[in-house]
């Protein structure tokens, strides 16, 4: 399911128009980047929590020529799922 089926599913299950149901999408998306971005975390319960976690730096080998290569500490996205999720995940 993309970004667009996502907004139409909810405009038919929400009662709401295709426009309001892929601004609310867009929005939602927007403001879970822009807490994650400031370093923080969203937890919505009974599907999960967002947060950033850090890597740090380390050295790595180019696969194509094999040189070690060095692969700056970044920050990534990571989802946790809730245990409501896990268990519909698993009956």
């Amino acid at each position: 399911m993309n970004k667009n089926e996502l907004a139409d599913r909810i405009a038919s299950t929400a009662d709401l128009g295709a426009g309001q149901a892929k601004d609310v999408v867009d929005k939602t998306l927007e403001t879970i980047s822009d807490e994650l971005a400031r370093g923080g975390e969203v937890s919505l319960a009974g599907f999960g929590k967002f947060s950033v976690s850090q890597r740090s730096a380390r050295q790595g080998r180019n696969p194509a020529t094999g040189q070690p290569i060095q692969i700056p500490a970044s920050r990534a996205a990571k989802f946790s799922a809730a245990s409501a999720l896990k268990g519909r995940l698993n009956p």
